[in-house]
């Protein structure tokens, strides 16, 4: 298709806006203020080494989740403050690298929405120049916020994914791309430089149901419980183990990248919880990085998992919540589960792989 031909993302949110006459605009309008704030980070993240020369030196501190903020990963989250408090469409944010939630500034008007974002995923990637992102959910607020107007909670974020309005992530690699979803299947944008505008370049993504290919952190093979074991055992035994084929194994540190590559080729994703630390069941954020992640999933045809329960069902309990993760190929994800719900003990042998099973104990 020629690119003058392709649809911006405003004309595609306006098309979809079309489908419900009584909708008033505002998550149009939101989405809008969201993508900006993408190319404002995409901006950011281009100069590289650079930006330290003009000066943006900040970051160097812990946030909240026990981590050294890059430099980027505070100048993005204000970015994303800084284009969203002031619209209109909000009654709160919270995000990666803010404690508590965020309220809307009194001299702005407050909205129906909650926006919930991981402002610069894969951060740690940015000095080996390796393609990193934004991760954002959407929300509704609860009733009586949206009536009298008062400063939301932490408990007002606390909905389950399966409640979002709209999610996705931006891509800053070689292009920009941002991929969303509205609940109606997942949409790609690739930012065009020349224009400044996000043109429809993927107009329906769709995961393969069936896949060769799985990325996991092999460093945690000590630490990984059975049923991951057991799964991986089985892909790495290739074509004359018990799958009959073989798998190639990827890892890139960056969730956002990660879930790109499956979108576009299929695949399995799986930062599982693990026995490292009992009490804390997986390492990613459920509000802002899991929950987004499953929903652009789900609505692609993929499915979205913590091993035991489908990730768009969980019920949040803290905003800074960890988890563990595992999404892509729905066959993938699916037979990973019945490995979980058949409770192999460790101790199980594994038919043909307990000699040369890379990752058993």
């Amino acid at each position: 298709m020629p690119l003058s031909k392709r649809p911006t993302l405003t004309q595609y949110l306006i098309e979809q806006r079309r489908r419900f006459p009584s909708a008033s605009g505002e998550l149009n309008a939101l989405i809008l203020d969201v993508s900006i704030a993408c190319k404002a980070i995409a901006r950011q993240v281009a100069y590289g080494k650079l930006g330290e020369d003009a000066g943006m030196r900040r970051g160097g501190e812990v946030n909240v989740q026990g981590e050294v903020q890059k430099r980027l990963d505070v100048v993005s989250n204000e970015i994303f403050v800084s284009l969203a408090e002031w619209s209109g469409h909000l009654a709160g944010m919270v995000s990666e690298e803010m404690i508590d939630p965020y309220q809307i500034p009194g001299e702005y008007p407050r909205g129906k929405y909650l926006l919930v974002f991981d402002p610069l995923d894969g951060s740690s990637n940015l000095d080996v120049d390796v393609t990193v992102g934004s991760i954002f959910s959407i929300l509704r607020a609860p009733d009586d916020v949206v009536s009298s107007g008062r400063d939301v909670t932490e408990a007002d974020f606390l909905q389950p994914g399966a409640r979002q309005v709209a999610a996705g992530y931006a891509l800053y690699g070689p292009a920009t791309m941002l991929v969303l979803t509205v609940g109606n299947g997942v949409v790609g944008f690739t930012l065009d430089p020349s224009l400044g505008e996000y043109k429809l370049t993927h107009p329906d993504l769709r995961v393969a149901e069936d896949a060769q290919e799985f990325a996991i952190n092999t460093s945690n093979a000590r630490f990984w419980e059975p049923p991951v074991k057991r799964y991986v055992d089985e892909c790495l035994a290739g074509r004359t183990g018990p799958r009959g084929k073989d798998f190639n194994m990827r890892w890139i540190a960056s969730m956002v990248a990660e879930a790109h590559r499956i979108l576009m080729r299929g695949g399995v994703f799986m930062y599982p919880r693990d026995t490292r630390n009992p009490g804390n069941p997986g390492r990613l954020r459920l509000l802002y990085e899991a929950n987004p992640i499953g929903f652009v999933m789900e609505q692609a045809g993929a499915r979205a998992s913590t091993g035991r329960q489908a990730m768009l069902d969980v019920m949040p309990e803290a905003l800074h919540q960890r988890i563990g993760l595992i999404f892509g190929s729905k066959n993938e994800v699916e037979r990973i589960e019945r490995y979980h719900r058949e409770g192999t003990s460790r101790d199980a042998p594994i038919p043909l792989f307990v000699e040369r099973g890379l990752f058993r104990d």
